[in-house]
C-alpha cells in the first residue's frame, strides 16, 4: 500500500508498441475559424486507420476578397502547429475562395515552410484533382459567396481549362451563415441551376453542409457532384496513399487517383 512519504518504483516492463490509432495516413487541414462544417465532414470521410488534425486561422466573419487575403500571413505558423511529432503525410489549406485568391502556388510555399515533411495542399488543388479525374469540363457552380468572390472564382476555373455554364452565389456575408444553410437547400440550389449539358455540379465553399447531400444529389440528376470537402478530402486520401472506396459521399470514391499530378 502506498502511503504518504513513499517513492513509487515501477518494475521494468517491456510494453508492446504498434503504429498507434492512425498507423495508415495522417492529413492535417488548416481551416478558417468561422468553418462550421469541415470537422464533421473530414472525419466522417475517414476511413479507419487514418487521422485528421485540424488547426484554425483567425479570420474576419466577413468574407471578401481583401479579408481571405489576410490568411496568408498566418499560413506557415499553422502548419507548424498540426502534429509536428507525428509529420502529417498531407497538410491541406481548407479554403476555396481563399485558395483562389491567395494562389494555390503561395499558399502551398507558406506550408512548406512551416511543415517540410509533409505534401501541401489547397482546397481548391482537390477540387481540381477530382474533376479532371471525373473528366468533368463542362460545369454548374453553387457557391454561399458575394459575386466579386464568385467572379474571381469563374475566372479561376476558365483558366484552368473549364466551361463554365452558370456560377450562382448566395451573396450570404459571413462564414457562419455558410454554415447555417441547410442541406436540403443546397440540394434544392444545385438542381436548380444545373443544366442538361453539364458534366458535374460543383458546390463550392468548405464552410456548408453540402456533403450531407452529394449523393442524394447524384442519384438526382444522373452525374457527378463535387463538393469542396470530399474533393479535397478525396485527394488528400490518395495523394497519402490511402485507395478506398468510401461509400456515401459521391461517386468520386470509386476512383483510385490514377490522374494526380505531384504537388509542385
Amino acid at each position: 500500500m502506498f502511503k504518504s512519504g513513499d517513492t513509487v518504483s515501477s518494475k521494468p516492463r517491456e510494453p508492446e508498441l504498434d503504429g498507434g490509432k492512425h498507423w495508415r495516413a495522417k492529413i492535417g487541414f488548416i481551416l478558417m475559424s468561422t468553418d462550421l462544417a469541415a470537422e464533421s465532414d473530414m472525419t466522417a470521410m475517414a476511413p479507419e486507420g487514418v487521422a485528421v488534425h485540424f488547426t484554425r486561422l483567425k479570420t474576419d466573419d466577413y468574407t471578401t476578397n481583401e479579408t481571405l487575403s489576410r490568411h496568408i500571413d498566418f499560413m506557415a505558423d499553422a502548419a507548424s502547429r498540426i502534429q509536428p511529432d507525428t509529420r502529417p503525410d498531407v497538410i491541406s489549406y481548407s479554403c476555396t475562395s481563399g485558395s483562389i485568391v491567395i494562389g494555390e502556388d503561395r499558399v502551398k510555399e507558406e506550408i512548406r515552410k512551416g511543415a517540410p515533411y509533409a505534401e501541401p495542399m489547397t482546397l481548391v488543388t482537390g477540387v481540381l484533382d477530382a474533376l479532371n479525374e471525373l473528366g468533368a469540363r463542362r460545369l454548374v457552380v453553387g457557391t454561399p459567396y458575394l459575386d466579386e468572390i464568385n467572379t474571381a472564382e469563374a475566372k479561376f476555373l476558365i483558366t484552368r481549362g473549364f466551361d463554365l455554364l452558370d456560377i450562382q452565389g448566395l451573396n450570404l456575408e459571413t462564414g457562419t451563415e455558410f454554415g447555417c444553410v441547410t442541406p436540403d437547400y443546397w440540394k434544392q440550389f444545385a438542381l436548380e441551376i444545373d443544366r442538361a449539358e453539364a458534366d458535374a455540379i460543383f458546390l463550392s465553399c468548405g464552410g456548408i453542409r453540402a456533403l450531407d447531400v452529394a449523393e442524394e444529389i447524384e442519384e438526382l440528376t444522373g452525374k457527378p457532384v463535387i463538393t469542396s470537402n470530399q474533393g479535397q478530402m478525396w485527394s488528400c486520401l490518395r495523394r497519402a496513399g490511402i485507395r478506398d472506396e468510401i461509400k456515401g459521399f459521391g461517386q468520386i470514391f470509386s476512383r483510385a487517383g490514377e490522374s494526380l499530378q505531384p504537388a509542385n
